[in-house]
């Protein structure tokens, strides 16, 4: 496939190298900040692209999706802060008859970590004596928090444990009530990303977590992504490529 990648700074590099390896071409580096090979997106650069993959800053990021579905080109993105504008991107790329496919994580290793956590809210759903709660770690240059990871974390524990009805991500100087799910975010260091949940009883603590030793699975997952995109039409999330690729 000939690819664009959007945004060329550390997580667009890795798309770069997990792509040439597997057997892919980039065609162009678009990057707003001059790294790339031009800094602005348009349709003639779009012209022989197979698929896209974006992670960029939101600044743009309208512009870059009219332009993903007027061409046609299948698009994979990872650039966060547009959430608000999420039903007029999706009617804009069904009007255009277009492929985009959007998530905060496109790590497998995360995805079977999400998948385990559901499991294990349900099971312990109907057990009181079992608490649950979460905290994630990032390194020092990370730009929000309560990370995109650590939300779906939690509403991946609301939906499979009822009697926790609403995540809390602020500092508590009061005693936590029973339906809310505490998710704390520590920044620091060089960590790529450390997701634990806990659930804990008078006799015992279980714990499911999922480390990242580095960026290397975000990228591979978004190029599998990319990979699964071509030749569908649709408003996909990261969560309908992975139920397939896993047949969940």
């Amino acid at each position: 496939m000939n690819l664009v990648i959007t945004g060329y700074g550390r997580m667009g590099r890795l798309v770069e190298k997990i792509s040439l390896e597997r057997g892919h071409n980039i065609i162009a580096r678009v990057d707003k900040g001059g790294y790339g090979d031009i800094s602005e997106l348009t349709p003639e650069v779009l012209e022989k692209a197979d698929g896209v993959v974006e992670f960029a800053l939101s600044k743009g990021f309208e512009e870059n999706c009219r332009l993903y579905a007027e061409s046609g080109v299948p698009a994979v993105v990872g650039t966060t802060g547009w959430y608000d504008k999420k039903d007029e991107i999706e009617a804009l790329f069904k009007e255009k008859n277009g492929s985009f496919l959007y998530g905060s994580n496109f790590s497998i290793g995360a995805h079977i970590f999400f998948t385990l956590t559901e499991r294990a809210a349900e099971l312990i759903a109907d057990i009181p004596d079992y608490d649950i709660m979460v905290t994630e770690y990032h390194h020092k240059m990370k730009q929000d928090s309560p990370s995109g990871t650590a939300i779906t974390t939690g509403e991946r524990i609301l939906k499979g444990c009822p009697r926790k009805t609403k995540m809390q991500f602020e500092k508590l100087d009061r005693r936590i009530e029973d339906e809310e799910l505490h998710i704390a975010s520590v920044r620091g260091g060089h960590i790529p990303g450390i997701h634990r949940v806990y659930m804990d009883s008078p006799a015992d603590t279980i714990e499911v977590s999922h480390s990242a030793r580095s960026r290397d699975g975000f990228a591979l997952g978004a190029v599998m992504a990319v990979e699964w995109l071509h030749g569908k039409k649709g408003f996909f999330t990261v969560d309908d490529f992975i139920k397939d690729f896993f047949k969940l």
